[in-house]
């Protein structure tokens, strides 16, 4: 009898190792097909530009929103289309040659494409990238240099390409639709610039570094001129004050970026450190800085921030 009941015990043990195998065997086929399909889906995405058959990249030029209307049926991306075509934004990304792989490229192939122009500022030219070398040095005491440099380029070259110019790292997400929603209320020929606003050391604020620049086309103008001119030095490294300073000094009004219900848009840390309440403790520096009382950010009107730790 006991060994009657050792043998059922022994063949249920076997039955149910079987099926257990069977059945991975089986979740293993169905999620493969289902990683085979994925990356069709995602090239179908109407948000996205992507290449095309023939492996070109299109950065420049007219945003198809409509590239597959099997997707998002019911989406109304008239709005979209149109604030693309009428508030052109050119995005330059702050990059260094050990960045274009780690980090430059995920922008490359994500937000940027929703630039009407872009461009990679590094050090050093890479023209597979590609990436405009700006002949300096790496490291933070040359981000302003850096900064001053790519947007003299960008003004030597593409001015009359956008309406608006902005600066950004390459450890940041920008969502362009929002941030064009913004700046469709602004006049690019009037003297502005957009980012987040810090209070310290500058009479009407300055723009983190963190959380990148705006300039409108006037604003751009007036920032080239005034090295020319001298009303502005390179020497700070410094670069988020020294740039507020000098757009004080050239009467470059420094713009309020927040959203109708008074939250900040732009963001100079990490995703968690804004939308986890207490996250960042009251004694850090940031609370202080903010130009505008602190109102606790929701995920919804987040326009710019950084993605990288």
């Amino acid at each position: 009898m006991a060994s009657k009941s050792w043998l059922n015990f022994l063949t249920f043990l076997c039955g149910s190792a079987i099926g257990f195998f069977l059945c991975s065997q089986l979740f293993s086929i169905l999620l493969g097909e289902q990683g085979d399909t994925q990356p069709n889906i995602l090239h179908n995405d109407p948000h996205a530009r992507h290449s095309d058959d023939n492996g070109q990249n299109h950065l420049e030029g007219q945003m198809n929103f409509n590239a597959d209307s099997s997707q998002h049926k019911d989406e109304n991306t008239d709005i979209a289309e149109n604030l693309y075509q009428k508030v052109k934004v050119l995005c330059w990304v702050m990059t260094g040659p050990q960045n274009l792989e780690k980090k430059a490229k995920h922008v490359k192939a994500t937000w940027a494409q929703r630039c009407n122009k872009v461009l990679f500022m590094s050090s050093q030219e890479n023209k597979d990238f590609p990436a405009v070398g700006l002949k300096t040095r790496e490291g933070r005491d040359q981000l302003y240099w850096k900064t001053i440099k790519a947007f003299q380029y960008v003004h030597d070259h593409y001015l009359e390409d956008a309406d608006w110019f902005m600066k950004a790292d390459d450890d940041t997400y920008v969502i362009l639709d929002n941030l064009r929603w913004l700046l469709s209320k602004y006049n690019p020929e009037e003297p502005i610039y957009f980012g987040r606003r810090f209070k310290p050391y500058v009479k009407q604020g300055y723009m983190s570094g963190g959380a990148g620049y705006v300039l409108s086309k006037e604003a751009l103008k007036r920032f080239v001129n005034a090295f020319k001119t001298d009303k502005c030095t390179h020497s700070s490294s410094i670069e988020d004050l020294a740039l507020g300073r000098c757009m004080e000094i050239i009467n470059v009004e420094a713009g309020d970026s927040r959203d109708t219900t008074g939250k900040e848009t732009f963001h100079p840390f990490v995703p968690e450190h804004h939308l986890i309440k207490g996250y960042l403790p009251r004694t850090f520096w940031y609370w202080n800085y903010n130009y505008y009382p602190p109102v606790e950010v929701s995920l919804e009107i987040l326009l710019l921030f950084k993605y990288f730790d």
